[in-house]
């Protein structure tokens, strides 16, 4: 599980993306959330996550608020 924190939500989009404590930045959907509404979601939240590849690049998967 990787940990992070929201760097920047597109609202309009439904994506976003979360600087993971390993420096990179890694994106998400809104349909990627767990126990969260994409509107509840905050800058610099913290959250926890998987991360998968895709085509273009990491992205985010099971995302969460840290515990």
């Amino acid at each position: 599980m990787h940990k992070g924190k929201i760097d920047k939500v597109v609202r309009e989009r439904g994506f976003g993306f979360i600087d993971d404590t390993d420096g990179r930045k890694v994106f998400f959907h809104q349909s990627s959330l767990l126990g969260v509404t994409f509107t509840a979601l905050k800058g610099d939240e913290e959250v926890e996550f998987e991360v998968e590849n895709s085509p273009k690049g990491p992205r985010a998967i099971n995302v969460s608020i840290a515990k």
